[in-house]
């Protein structure tokens, strides 16, 4: 039978003279791809679930160039479309010494698919109007896309989905009516989002890297340990967790791997070499939902993952899956992944940055409100601790703040690398060596459904300055009674007030201070950060109702 693309092809990472492309196929089939001047790579798909997927790696690249490519399967061109009315899919790779090359980062999170959801109509997908953009100037492309969670939504699905769903339910297949369960209902999520046209142009030409947030499986997903218990409970759950992260791997994790991380995984290099990946999926699916706690702190896979970008160096940080819900010992990250971190943030670059699904500095009077929810729910007291764990989870009290000695500890780390202090002699990151403190830090984050800017203070010892962009949703929307909270929740009287609860449960004062710069912006919007010698500059665009970006905020730091 003849193989036709189902999506992609997805451009992925550009590194040096290489790059990788992700696509998902009708049938099996080699896939092939051809680069005009140089480079080309070819590939057999691999099969899971009854779908064929495959993740091209193209070598021989030129350095500094800009060259259109074309994906073959079996011989056959099927990327670009005949006659297509956009402009051809480039791969651009950097300059060999790529020191002084300006790095230009497009991010954002919280993406629906469709414009109807739920029930009602989404404003213009902001990702939509990037790309119309981007598409009379194909000069301008970024370096890199970084998508910061919710990229499908499985327990919020389309009018298409939920149909779908219902003729499921009604032949057998488990599950709740609304929401998705199996392998093969995830792939749907993916096929409806990514075959936007607008979108599935600009994935083909703009480099991209993504993580999750809790919706690629199901809200407040590791809200908490007590959490957990009563999802384990649910007869389908099971099988949702295992789909949701073999998915999960295969159409977002595989790309953000390096040609040489792709080849050192090892499961990757069993599953191009069985016929049939199903059961080494499902296997794995359910491995690495383990839960972690203070003595088991092993990471089953890590999905925390860094690159380098000239003198930019990005890590971008699982905050879901590999949490420590253990009542007195949460962490956001378990200590090997944790450790991991520390060595990549310590290095010799200019600039730092951090992806990280959810926000580390929220608006202060959340960020008193959540550390006193974490206070109370750990309470000796049962009744007490049943009374903060159930506003834990019905208030969605689970970012940083509310796993507090995650948030001193990444405090502490960007308040030692803002001072060029060193942790000289470990071993971590060899004997001796010393780097100068950063011309910036910026962490990226989304999920909470409005975009802001804070910036951070540590006192005059830190020179380095750090800054929180978050910017979200990317096609969603925040309910309109909810958006005069946000607003309130940095007034310097409400954040008085709700610390002055947080200290009945005697929480301390950060080590840290924080002010809103920009913001907080409701609509759909997409940022941008530009990384230009030892200046940061940041840019937040939302969409009209005709769905054209237009400026929101924009800021300027360096150290």
């Amino acid at each position: 039978m003849t193989a036709h693309l189902l999506i992609g092809p997805v451009l992925r990472r550009v590194d040096g003279d290489r790059a990788t492309l992700w696509l998902e196929t009708s049938e099996a089939t080699q896939a092939r791809v051809e680069v005009d001047g140089a480079g080309s790579g070819s590939t057999h798909t691999f099969s899971a679930y009854g779908h064929h997927y495959a993740i091209v790696t193209v070598d021989g690249l030129a350095p500094g160039s800009a060259n259109p490519y074309r994906l073959f399967l079996d011989d056959r061109q099927v990327w670009p479309e005949e006659d297509s009315e956009y402009p051809p899919p480039v791969i651009r790779t950097r300059a060999a010494d790529d020191h002084d090359q300006p790095v230009n980062l497009l991010f954002g999170s919280c993406r629906k698919g469709t414009p109807e959801a739920s029930g009602r109509w989404l404003p213009p997908d902001a990702l939509d109007a990037y790309a119309r953009r981007l598409m009379a100037d194909p000069q301008a492309r970024p370096d890199l896309l970084m998508l910061l969670g919710d990229q499908v939504y499985a327990d919020e699905t389309s009018a298409r989905i939920r149909r779908f769903l219902k003729r499921r339910r009604r032949n057998g297949h488990d599950g709740p009516e609304t929401q998705v369960v199996s392998f093969d209902e995830y792939t749907k999520l993916y096929l409806e989002s990514w075959r936007d046209p607008e979108v599935r142009w600009l994935f083909s030409t703009v480099p991209s890297v993504m993580i999750f947030d809790d919706h690629e499986l199901i809200d407040d997903w590791n809200t908490s340990a007590s959490w957990r218990a009563d999802m384990a409970r649910e007869p389908w759950w099971r099988e949702r967790i295992a789909s949701g992260l073999a998915s999960y791997w295969i159409y977002q994790h595989l790309g953000n791997l390096s040609p040489d991380e792709l080849a050192a995984d090892p499961l990757f290099q069993k599953v191009k070499t069985v016929d049939d990946a199903t059961e080494l999926m499902r296997d794995f699916g359910r491995s690495v939902d383990e839960p972690e706690s203070a003595e088991n702190t092993d990471v089953p896979y890590q999905w925390s993952f860094s690159l380098d970008l000239g003198r930019t160096r990005l890590v971008v940080l699982d905050n879901r899956c590999n949490r420590v819900l253990t009542p007195g010992a949460r962490a956001m990250l378990p200590a090997a992944e944790w450790n991991w971190f520390l060595d990549r943030a310590h290095g010799d670059y200019d600039h730092l940055v951090v992806g990280s699904s959810l926000p580390w500095l929220m608006p202060p009077a959340i960020h008193y409100l959540e550390a006193w929810n974490e206070r109370i729910a750990e309470s000796p007291r049962a009744r007490t601790a049943a009374f903060g764990e159930r506003l834990r989870r019905a208030f969605d009290l689970e970012h940083w703040a509310s796993f507090g000695k995650s948030f001193a500890a990444l405090g502490e780390l960007f308040r030692r690398l803002g001072e060029g202090a060193q942790r000289t002699g470990d071993q971590r990151v060899g004997a001796g060596q010393a780097y100068p403190a950063p011309a910036s830090i910026s962490v990226l984050s989304g999920d909470v459904h409005h975009s802001y800017v804070a910036r951070a203070d540590f006192g005059p010892a830190v020179t380095t300055p750090v800054y929180q962009l978050t910017c979200s949703p990317i096609h969603n929307e925040v309910p309109l009674p909810l958006r005069p909270l946000m607003r309130v929740a940095w007034w310097p009287g409400v954040v008085q007030a709700v610390r002055g609860l947080a200290r009945t449960a005697h929480v301390h004062k950060p080590a840290l201070r924080w002010k809103k710069l920009a913001g907080p912006y409701f609509g759909n919007a997409v940022s941008t950060l530009e990384l230009s010698g030892r200046v940061a500059s940041a840019r937040i665009e939302g969409t009209t109702k005709e769905g054209e970006l237009f400026d929101v905020a924009a800021v300027s730091y360096h150290a």
